[in-house]
Protein backbone atom coordinates (compact mmCIF):
# COMPACT_ATOMS: atom_id res chain seq x y z
CA UNK A 1 0.00 0.00 0.00
CA UNK A 2 2.91 2.17 0.15
CA UNK A 3 3.14 5.08 -2.06
CA UNK A 4 4.73 8.74 -2.70
CA UNK A 5 2.11 11.56 -2.57
CA UNK A 6 2.93 14.66 -4.10
CA UNK A 7 0.78 17.75 -2.91
CA UNK A 8 -1.44 20.25 -4.33
CA UNK A 9 0.03 23.78 -5.43
CA UNK A 10 -2.82 26.14 -6.52
CA UNK A 11 -4.59 23.45 -7.96
CA UNK A 12 -1.74 21.36 -9.61
CA UNK A 13 0.39 18.70 -7.88
CA UNK A 14 4.10 19.22 -6.92
CA UNK A 15 6.83 18.02 -5.23
CA UNK A 16 9.28 19.63 -2.93
CA UNK A 17 12.74 18.43 -1.63
CA UNK A 18 12.03 16.04 1.45
CA UNK A 19 9.60 13.81 2.71
CA UNK A 20 7.91 12.27 4.93
CA UNK A 21 6.11 8.33 5.87
CA UNK A 22 3.24 8.16 7.07
CA UNK A 23 3.11 5.21 9.28
CA UNK A 24 0.18 3.17 10.63
CA UNK A 25 -0.88 3.39 14.45
CA UNK A 26 -1.99 -0.42 14.42
CA UNK A 27 0.85 -2.19 12.99
CA UNK A 28 3.80 0.70 12.39
CA UNK A 29 3.58 0.04 8.74
CA UNK A 30 4.58 2.86 6.09
CA UNK A 31 1.37 3.89 4.80
CA UNK A 32 2.88 6.55 2.46
CA UNK A 33 5.23 8.59 2.06
CA UNK A 34 4.41 12.69 1.85
CA UNK A 35 6.45 15.45 -0.24
CA UNK A 36 6.59 18.62 1.55
CA UNK A 37 6.50 22.21 0.44
CA UNK A 38 9.20 24.10 0.44
CA UNK A 39 9.09 27.93 1.57
CA UNK A 40 9.17 29.24 -1.93
CA UNK A 41 6.09 26.72 -2.79
CA UNK A 42 4.31 27.84 0.28
CA UNK A 43 4.57 31.59 -0.93
CA UNK A 44 3.62 30.89 -4.37
CA UNK A 45 0.38 29.02 -3.03
CA UNK A 46 -0.66 32.32 -1.01
CA UNK A 47 -0.06 34.80 -3.81
CA UNK A 48 -1.72 32.82 -5.94
CA UNK A 49 -4.60 31.97 -3.65
CA UNK A 50 -4.83 36.15 -2.86
CA UNK A 51 -4.54 36.44 -6.68
CA UNK A 52 -7.68 34.85 -7.37
CA UNK A 53 -9.84 35.95 -4.81
CA UNK A 54 -12.02 38.51 -6.74
CA UNK A 55 -12.32 35.75 -9.64
CA UNK A 56 -13.18 33.42 -7.47
CA UNK A 57 -15.99 35.35 -5.66
CA UNK A 58 -17.22 36.39 -8.38
CA UNK A 59 -17.18 32.69 -10.15
CA UNK A 60 -21.63 31.35 -10.99
CA UNK A 61 -22.43 29.39 -8.14
CA UNK A 62 -23.84 26.79 -10.95
CA UNK A 63 -19.35 25.92 -11.69
CA UNK A 64 -19.39 26.33 -7.53
CA UNK A 65 -21.68 23.62 -7.05
CA UNK A 66 -20.62 21.59 -10.04
CA UNK A 67 -17.29 21.07 -8.64
CA UNK A 68 -18.69 20.02 -5.04
CA UNK A 69 -21.51 18.00 -6.53
CA UNK A 70 -18.27 15.99 -8.59
CA UNK A 71 -16.56 15.14 -5.46
CA UNK A 72 -19.08 14.14 -3.82
CA UNK A 73 -20.05 12.12 -6.25
CA UNK A 74 -16.51 10.70 -6.50
CA UNK A 75 -16.46 9.72 -2.68
CA UNK A 76 -19.59 7.65 -2.78
CA UNK A 77 -18.12 6.12 -5.73
CA UNK A 78 -14.89 5.55 -3.70
CA UNK A 79 -16.06 4.80 -0.58
CA UNK A 80 -14.20 1.52 0.28
CA UNK A 81 -10.71 2.73 -0.77
CA UNK A 82 -11.01 5.59 1.33
CA UNK A 83 -12.41 4.18 3.95
CA UNK A 84 -9.31 2.06 4.02
CA UNK A 85 -7.04 4.66 3.44
CA UNK A 86 -8.55 6.67 6.46
CA UNK A 87 -8.30 3.72 8.50
CA UNK A 88 -4.68 2.61 8.02
CA UNK A 89 -3.20 6.36 8.30
CA UNK A 90 -5.59 6.80 11.29
CA UNK A 91 -6.44 3.57 12.96
CA UNK A 92 -9.91 3.91 12.77
CA UNK A 93 -11.64 1.01 12.41
CA UNK A 94 -13.25 0.12 8.98
CA UNK A 95 -17.02 0.74 10.26
CA UNK A 96 -15.83 4.16 11.33
CA UNK A 97 -14.24 5.01 8.58
CA UNK A 98 -16.94 3.91 6.20
CA UNK A 99 -19.19 5.81 8.71
CA UNK A 100 -16.49 9.12 7.61
CA UNK A 101 -16.58 9.14 4.30
CA UNK A 102 -20.52 8.93 4.17
CA UNK A 103 -20.58 11.96 5.95
CA UNK A 104 -18.31 13.73 3.66
CA UNK A 105 -20.33 12.72 1.23
CA UNK A 106 -23.39 14.48 2.82
CA UNK A 107 -20.49 17.53 3.36
CA UNK A 108 -19.79 18.35 -0.60
CA UNK A 109 -23.37 17.75 -1.21
CA UNK A 110 -24.57 20.27 1.62
CA UNK A 111 -21.93 22.43 0.16
CA UNK A 112 -23.47 22.51 -3.50
CA UNK A 113 -26.66 23.28 -2.44
CA UNK A 114 -26.18 25.95 0.09
CA UNK A 115 -23.63 27.77 -3.34
CA UNK A 116 -27.13 27.58 -5.33
CA UNK A 117 -29.00 29.51 -2.62
CA UNK A 118 -25.96 31.44 -0.73
CA UNK A 119 -25.73 35.41 -1.41
CA UNK A 120 -29.23 35.92 -2.93
CA UNK A 121 -29.73 39.51 -1.04
CA UNK A 122 -31.88 40.66 1.19
CA UNK A 123 -34.04 43.53 0.42
CA UNK A 124 -34.94 46.12 3.92
CA UNK A 125 -37.57 48.82 3.22
CA UNK A 126 -36.18 52.16 4.89
CA UNK A 127 -39.04 54.05 4.50
CA UNK A 128 -40.15 53.11 8.27
CA UNK A 129 -38.89 56.84 9.18
CA UNK A 130 -39.47 60.04 6.84
CA UNK A 131 -35.52 60.23 6.51
CA UNK A 132 -35.21 56.93 4.32
CA UNK A 133 -38.37 57.77 2.37
CA UNK A 134 -37.60 56.18 -0.95
CA UNK A 135 -35.08 54.22 -0.47
CA UNK A 136 -34.08 50.32 -0.18
CA UNK A 137 -30.82 48.43 1.78
CA UNK A 138 -30.26 45.77 -0.06
CA UNK A 139 -27.60 43.62 1.90
CA UNK A 140 -25.25 40.47 0.62
CA UNK A 141 -22.48 38.56 2.04
CA UNK A 142 -18.79 38.80 0.55
CA UNK A 143 -15.73 36.90 1.23
CA UNK A 144 -13.18 38.45 4.07
CA UNK A 145 -10.22 36.88 2.43
CA UNK A 146 -8.62 33.79 2.02
CA UNK A 147 -8.88 31.30 4.32
CA UNK A 148 -6.41 28.79 6.03
CA UNK A 149 -7.55 25.82 7.30
CA UNK A 150 -5.84 23.56 9.94
CA UNK A 151 -7.41 20.36 10.04
CA UNK A 152 -7.01 17.72 12.79
CA UNK A 153 -5.73 14.03 12.79
CA UNK A 154 -9.06 12.30 14.24
CA UNK A 155 -11.34 12.77 11.23
CA UNK A 156 -8.98 13.45 8.22
CA UNK A 157 -11.47 13.29 5.82
CA UNK A 158 -14.34 14.63 7.18
CA UNK A 159 -12.83 17.59 9.03
CA UNK A 160 -10.75 18.80 5.58
CA UNK A 161 -14.11 18.70 4.38
CA UNK A 162 -15.87 21.12 6.57
CA UNK A 163 -13.21 23.03 5.63
CA UNK A 164 -12.83 23.35 1.79
CA UNK A 165 -16.40 22.52 1.15
CA UNK A 166 -18.12 25.81 2.47
CA UNK A 167 -14.78 27.49 1.07
CA UNK A 168 -15.54 26.66 -2.31
CA UNK A 169 -19.47 26.96 -2.07
CA UNK A 170 -19.03 30.93 -0.69
CA UNK A 171 -16.44 31.72 -3.19
CA UNK A 172 -13.72 31.79 -0.90
CA UNK A 173 -10.08 30.69 -1.66
CA UNK A 174 -8.47 28.34 0.83
CA UNK A 175 -5.53 26.83 1.56
CA UNK A 176 -5.89 23.59 3.88
CA UNK A 177 -3.48 22.01 6.40
CA UNK A 178 -3.69 18.23 7.17
CA UNK A 179 -2.24 17.12 10.02
CA UNK A 180 1.05 15.87 9.76
CA UNK A 181 -0.26 12.36 11.72
CA UNK A 182 -2.80 11.63 8.59
CA UNK A 183 -2.55 13.80 5.49
CA UNK A 184 -3.49 11.30 3.08
CA UNK A 185 -7.09 11.24 3.09
CA UNK A 186 -6.69 15.72 3.04
CA UNK A 187 -4.59 14.72 0.14
CA UNK A 188 -6.99 12.48 -1.71
CA UNK A 189 -9.84 15.61 -1.65
CA UNK A 190 -7.17 17.59 -3.67
CA UNK A 191 -7.11 14.63 -6.18
CA UNK A 192 -10.92 14.99 -6.68
CA UNK A 193 -11.02 18.42 -6.56
CA UNK A 194 -8.48 18.74 -9.55
CA UNK A 195 -11.22 17.24 -11.75
CA UNK A 196 -13.34 20.27 -11.83
CA UNK A 197 -13.17 23.81 -13.21
CA UNK A 198 -12.11 25.41 -10.31
CA UNK A 199 -10.18 28.41 -10.69
CA UNK A 200 -6.40 28.00 -10.58
CA UNK A 201 -4.98 29.06 -7.22
CA UNK A 202 -8.49 29.23 -5.33
CA UNK A 203 -7.71 26.16 -3.15
CA UNK A 204 -3.83 24.00 -2.28
CA UNK A 205 -3.61 21.32 -0.07
CA UNK A 206 0.03 21.81 1.85
CA UNK A 207 1.14 18.97 4.10
CA UNK A 208 3.28 21.93 6.28
CA UNK A 209 5.51 20.83 9.36
CA UNK A 210 4.54 22.26 12.54
CA UNK A 211 6.72 24.35 13.18
CA UNK A 212 6.40 26.09 9.71
CA UNK A 213 3.19 26.86 10.77
CA UNK A 214 3.41 30.47 12.43
CA UNK A 215 4.56 32.07 8.99
CA UNK A 216 1.07 31.03 7.85
CA UNK A 217 -0.88 32.10 10.56
CA UNK A 218 1.18 35.36 10.44
CA UNK A 219 0.45 35.72 6.69
CA UNK A 220 -1.57 38.91 6.34
CA UNK A 221 -2.57 37.67 3.32
CA UNK A 222 -4.61 35.16 5.26
CA UNK A 223 -7.59 36.87 7.37
CA UNK A 224 -9.36 33.99 7.95
CA UNK A 225 -8.15 31.44 10.47
CA UNK A 226 -10.44 27.78 10.67
CA UNK A 227 -8.66 25.81 13.04
CA UNK A 228 -9.80 22.40 14.33
CA UNK A 229 -7.43 20.69 17.49
CA UNK A 230 -6.60 21.39 21.04
CA UNK A 231 -7.04 24.32 23.17
CA UNK A 232 -4.02 24.87 23.92
CA UNK A 233 -2.83 25.29 19.86
CA UNK A 234 -5.83 26.89 18.88
CA UNK A 235 -5.98 29.98 21.45
CA UNK A 236 -2.31 30.37 21.20
CA UNK A 237 -3.00 30.91 17.27
CA UNK A 238 -6.10 33.44 18.43
CA UNK A 239 -3.71 35.14 20.54
CA UNK A 240 -1.07 35.56 17.91
CA UNK A 241 -3.40 36.81 15.73
CA UNK A 242 -5.57 39.56 17.46
CA UNK A 243 -6.50 41.15 14.33
CA UNK A 244 -8.20 38.12 12.25
CA UNK A 245 -10.89 36.51 12.49
CA UNK A 246 -10.87 32.82 13.92
CA UNK A 247 -12.68 30.09 14.17
CA UNK A 248 -12.04 27.36 16.61
CA UNK A 249 -13.45 24.49 17.29
CA UNK A 250 -11.91 22.82 20.25
CA UNK A 251 -11.48 20.05 23.02
CA UNK A 252 -14.66 19.11 25.21
CA UNK A 253 -15.11 16.34 27.81
CA UNK A 254 -18.76 15.36 26.85
CA UNK A 255 -21.48 14.52 29.38
CA UNK A 256 -24.28 12.35 29.11
CA UNK A 257 -27.04 12.91 31.74
CA UNK A 258 -28.84 10.39 32.57
CA UNK A 259 -32.06 11.23 34.89
CA UNK A 260 -34.44 9.29 36.92
CA UNK A 261 -37.58 9.39 34.29
CA UNK A 262 -35.04 7.10 31.95
CA UNK A 263 -35.36 4.27 34.68
CA UNK A 264 -37.09 1.47 32.38
CA UNK A 265 -35.03 -2.02 31.62
CA UNK A 266 -35.24 -0.97 28.09
CA UNK A 267 -33.84 2.69 28.62
CA UNK A 268 -31.37 1.93 30.85
CA UNK A 269 -29.97 -0.89 28.37
CA UNK A 270 -30.13 1.54 25.55
CA UNK A 271 -28.32 4.20 27.53
CA UNK A 272 -25.73 1.85 28.73
CA UNK A 273 -25.18 0.66 24.75
CA UNK A 274 -25.11 4.33 23.73
CA UNK A 275 -22.58 5.52 26.29
CA UNK A 276 -20.43 1.95 25.68
CA UNK A 277 -20.32 2.62 21.86
CA UNK A 278 -19.76 6.56 21.89
CA UNK A 279 -17.03 6.63 24.79
CA UNK A 280 -15.14 4.14 23.04
CA UNK A 281 -15.58 5.00 18.90
CA UNK A 282 -12.50 6.34 17.13
CA UNK A 283 -10.66 5.13 20.22
CA UNK A 284 -12.15 7.90 21.89
CA UNK A 285 -10.70 10.66 20.09
CA UNK A 286 -13.57 12.41 19.28
CA UNK A 287 -14.04 16.34 21.07
CA UNK A 288 -17.60 14.99 21.44
CA UNK A 289 -17.34 11.32 22.49
CA UNK A 290 -18.39 10.00 26.27
CA UNK A 291 -15.94 10.90 28.66
CA UNK A 292 -18.54 11.79 31.67
CA UNK A 293 -21.73 10.13 32.98
CA UNK A 294 -23.55 11.62 35.06
CA UNK A 295 -26.19 9.80 36.55
CA UNK A 296 -29.54 10.32 39.26
CA UNK A 297 -28.67 8.24 42.12
CA UNK A 298 -32.15 6.41 41.67
CA UNK A 299 -30.75 5.00 38.54
CA UNK A 300 -27.24 4.96 39.26
CA UNK A 301 -27.02 1.43 40.59
CA UNK A 302 -29.16 -0.46 37.82
CA UNK A 303 -27.26 1.75 35.13
CA UNK A 304 -23.64 1.21 36.57
CA UNK A 305 -23.23 -2.64 35.72
CA UNK A 306 -24.82 -1.84 32.49
CA UNK A 307 -22.27 0.42 31.57
CA UNK A 308 -19.02 -1.89 32.30
CA UNK A 309 -20.74 -5.15 30.58
CA UNK A 310 -21.41 -2.84 27.28
CA UNK A 311 -17.72 -1.20 27.55
CA UNK A 312 -16.74 -4.83 28.02
CA UNK A 313 -18.31 -6.02 24.81
CA UNK A 314 -16.63 -3.60 22.63
CA UNK A 315 -14.39 -5.68 20.23
CA UNK A 316 -10.82 -4.76 20.04
CA UNK A 317 -8.39 -5.26 17.63
CA UNK A 318 -7.02 -4.62 14.15
CA UNK A 319 -8.91 -2.00 12.42
CA UNK A 320 -8.76 -3.59 8.77
CA UNK A 321 -11.50 -6.07 10.38
CA UNK A 322 -14.32 -5.31 10.30
CA UNK A 323 -15.73 -6.80 13.56
CA UNK A 324 -13.47 -4.04 15.32
CA UNK A 325 -15.35 -1.44 16.99
CA UNK A 326 -12.27 0.16 19.08
CA UNK A 327 -8.64 0.28 17.34
CA UNK A 328 -5.37 1.93 18.27
CA UNK A 329 -5.24 5.55 19.22
CA UNK A 330 -3.08 8.11 16.90
CA UNK A 331 0.62 7.36 18.54
CA UNK A 332 1.82 5.23 21.26
CA UNK A 333 2.77 8.57 22.80
CA UNK A 334 -0.77 9.34 22.89
CA UNK A 335 -1.84 5.87 24.50
CA UNK A 336 0.61 6.61 27.48
CA UNK A 337 -0.58 9.87 28.18
CA UNK A 338 -3.97 8.13 28.92
CA UNK A 339 -2.44 5.43 31.02
CA UNK A 340 -0.65 8.29 32.86
CA UNK A 341 -3.66 10.21 33.43
CA UNK A 342 -5.80 7.02 34.33
CA UNK A 343 -3.54 5.75 36.78
CA UNK A 344 -3.31 9.37 38.21
CA UNK A 345 -6.71 9.31 39.05
CA UNK A 346 -6.28 5.38 40.82
CA UNK A 347 -3.50 6.45 42.71
CA UNK A 348 -6.14 9.33 44.04
CA UNK A 349 -8.63 7.28 44.80
CA UNK A 350 -10.76 6.56 41.78
CA UNK A 351 -11.98 3.04 41.71
CA UNK A 352 -11.06 1.13 38.30
CA UNK A 353 -14.28 -1.10 37.01
CA UNK A 354 -12.94 -2.33 33.37
CA UNK A 355 -9.45 -1.76 31.35
CA UNK A 356 -6.81 0.35 32.32
CA UNK A 357 -4.51 -1.86 30.27
CA UNK A 358 -2.11 -0.57 27.01
CA UNK A 359 -0.65 -2.62 24.37
CA UNK A 360 1.58 0.16 21.90
CA UNK A 361 -0.50 2.65 21.03
CA UNK A 362 -3.89 0.63 21.96
CA UNK A 363 -5.80 1.30 25.00
CA UNK A 364 -8.21 -0.95 26.62
CA UNK A 365 -11.99 0.38 26.98
CA UNK A 366 -11.90 1.94 30.58
CA UNK A 367 -14.92 2.76 33.45
CA UNK A 368 -13.59 4.70 36.63
CA UNK A 369 -15.48 5.78 39.45
CA UNK A 370 -15.06 7.31 42.56
CA UNK A 371 -12.60 9.76 40.81
CA UNK A 372 -11.62 13.27 42.72
CA UNK A 373 -12.62 16.44 41.34
CA UNK A 374 -8.71 17.46 41.36
CA UNK A 375 -7.07 15.03 38.91
CA UNK A 376 -6.44 15.82 34.95
CA UNK A 377 -8.99 13.15 34.10
CA UNK A 378 -11.76 15.20 35.82
CA UNK A 379 -10.17 18.71 34.26
CA UNK A 380 -9.11 17.77 30.49
CA UNK A 381 -9.85 16.56 27.52
CA UNK A 382 -8.79 12.71 27.69
CA UNK A 383 -9.04 11.71 24.48
CA UNK A 384 -9.27 8.38 24.67
CA UNK A 385 -11.13 5.90 25.35
CA UNK A 386 -11.78 6.42 28.92
CA UNK A 387 -15.27 6.90 30.53
CA UNK A 388 -15.69 8.09 34.52
CA UNK A 389 -19.23 7.41 35.98
CA UNK A 390 -20.85 9.68 38.76
CA UNK A 391 -24.03 9.95 40.99
CA UNK A 392 -25.85 12.88 41.48
CA UNK A 393 -28.68 13.72 43.61
CA UNK A 394 -31.58 15.57 40.91
CA UNK A 395 -31.97 17.47 37.88
CA UNK A 396 -29.97 20.76 39.14
CA UNK A 397 -27.00 19.19 40.50
CA UNK A 398 -27.24 16.94 37.43
CA UNK A 399 -26.94 20.12 35.66
CA UNK A 400 -24.84 21.86 37.77
CA UNK A 401 -21.67 18.70 37.57
CA UNK A 402 -21.90 19.06 33.48
CA UNK A 403 -21.71 22.81 34.20
CA UNK A 404 -18.54 22.62 36.18
CA UNK A 405 -16.03 22.03 33.59
CA UNK A 406 -13.99 24.65 31.48
CA UNK A 407 -15.51 23.07 28.34
CA UNK A 408 -18.94 23.27 26.82
CA UNK A 409 -19.02 21.82 23.52
CA UNK A 410 -21.89 19.65 23.76
CA UNK A 411 -23.65 17.35 26.71
CA UNK A 412 -26.31 14.88 25.95
CA UNK A 413 -29.42 13.94 28.28
CA UNK A 414 -31.32 11.26 28.86
CA UNK A 415 -34.85 12.07 29.62
CA UNK A 416 -38.93 11.50 28.25
CA UNK A 417 -39.61 14.58 29.77
CA UNK A 418 -40.19 17.87 26.86
CA UNK A 419 -40.19 20.11 30.09
CA UNK A 420 -37.06 18.45 31.22
CA UNK A 421 -35.22 18.98 28.06
CA UNK A 422 -36.56 22.72 27.62
CA UNK A 423 -34.81 23.58 31.29
CA UNK A 424 -31.34 21.36 29.75
CA UNK A 425 -31.16 23.52 27.07
CA UNK A 426 -31.79 26.85 29.00
CA UNK A 427 -29.53 25.64 31.47
CA UNK A 428 -26.77 23.42 29.67
CA UNK A 429 -23.67 25.96 29.16
CA UNK A 430 -22.61 24.13 26.26
CA UNK A 431 -22.96 24.58 21.91
CA UNK A 432 -25.32 21.66 21.71
CA UNK A 433 -27.67 19.55 23.59
CA UNK A 434 -28.88 16.28 22.32
CA UNK A 435 -32.24 14.73 24.59
CA UNK A 436 -32.43 10.85 24.54
CA UNK A 437 -28.90 10.39 23.47
CA UNK A 438 -25.01 10.88 23.61
CA UNK A 439 -23.87 14.53 23.54
CA UNK A 440 -21.50 12.61 20.35
CA UNK A 441 -24.42 13.30 17.69
CA UNK A 442 -23.59 15.78 15.04
CA UNK A 443 -25.31 16.18 11.87
CA UNK A 444 -23.11 18.08 9.20
CA UNK A 445 -25.82 20.70 8.31
CA UNK A 446 -26.13 22.02 11.55
CA UNK A 447 -24.36 24.34 13.47
CA UNK A 448 -21.30 22.95 15.83
CA UNK A 449 -19.07 24.22 18.05
CA UNK A 450 -18.99 25.22 21.56
CA UNK A 451 -19.05 27.59 24.71
CA UNK A 452 -16.75 28.41 27.32
CA UNK A 453 -12.95 27.15 26.36
CA UNK A 454 -14.74 24.64 23.74
CA UNK A 455 -13.98 27.11 20.83
CA UNK A 456 -15.22 30.67 19.33
CA UNK A 457 -17.55 30.30 16.19
CA UNK A 458 -19.61 27.71 14.40
CA UNK A 459 -18.77 25.16 12.11
CA UNK A 460 -21.56 23.22 9.99
CA UNK A 461 -21.51 24.52 5.74
CA UNK A 462 -23.71 27.10 6.10
CA UNK A 463 -22.68 28.52 9.31
CA UNK A 464 -18.75 27.93 8.11
CA UNK A 465 -19.88 29.90 5.03
CA UNK A 466 -20.92 33.00 7.25
CA UNK A 467 -17.93 32.86 9.31
CA UNK A 468 -15.87 33.23 5.82
CA UNK A 469 -17.69 36.11 4.49
CA UNK A 470 -19.13 39.39 6.05
CA UNK A 471 -22.12 41.37 4.98
CA UNK A 472 -22.07 44.77 3.11
CA UNK A 473 -25.38 47.24 2.85
CA UNK A 474 -26.30 48.57 -0.50
CA UNK A 475 -28.64 51.70 -0.14
CA UNK A 476 -30.41 52.80 -3.56
CA UNK A 477 -32.02 55.69 -3.47
CA UNK A 478 -34.78 57.80 -5.34
CA UNK A 479 -37.20 54.62 -5.62
CA UNK A 480 -41.28 54.87 -5.55
CA UNK A 481 -41.37 51.99 -3.22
Amino acid sequence: MTSTHAFWLAGRQATGETAFDVTSPWDGRTVGTVSVPTDAQIEEAVSAAHAVREDFAATPAHVRAAALDHVSRQLAERTEEIARLISAENGKPMKWARGEVGRAVSVFRFASEEARRFNGGEAQRLDTDAGGQGRLAVTRRFPKGVVLGIAPFNFPLNLCAHKIAPAIAAGVPIILKPAPATPLSGLLLGELLAGTDLPAGSWSILPVPNDRMPALVQDERLPVISFTGSEQVGYAIMDSVPRKHCTLELGGNGAAVVLADWASEEDLDRAAQRIATFSNYQGGQSCISVQRVIADASVYDRLLPRIVAAVEAQVTGDPADDATDVGPLVSEAAAQRVEAWVQEAVDAGATLLTGGKRDGASYAPTVLTDVPAGVTISCEEVFGPVLTVQKVDGEAEAFAAVNDSKYGLQAGVFTHDLQTAFRAHRALEVGGVVIGDVPSYRADQMPYGGAKQSGVGREGVRFAMDDYTYERVMVLTGLAL
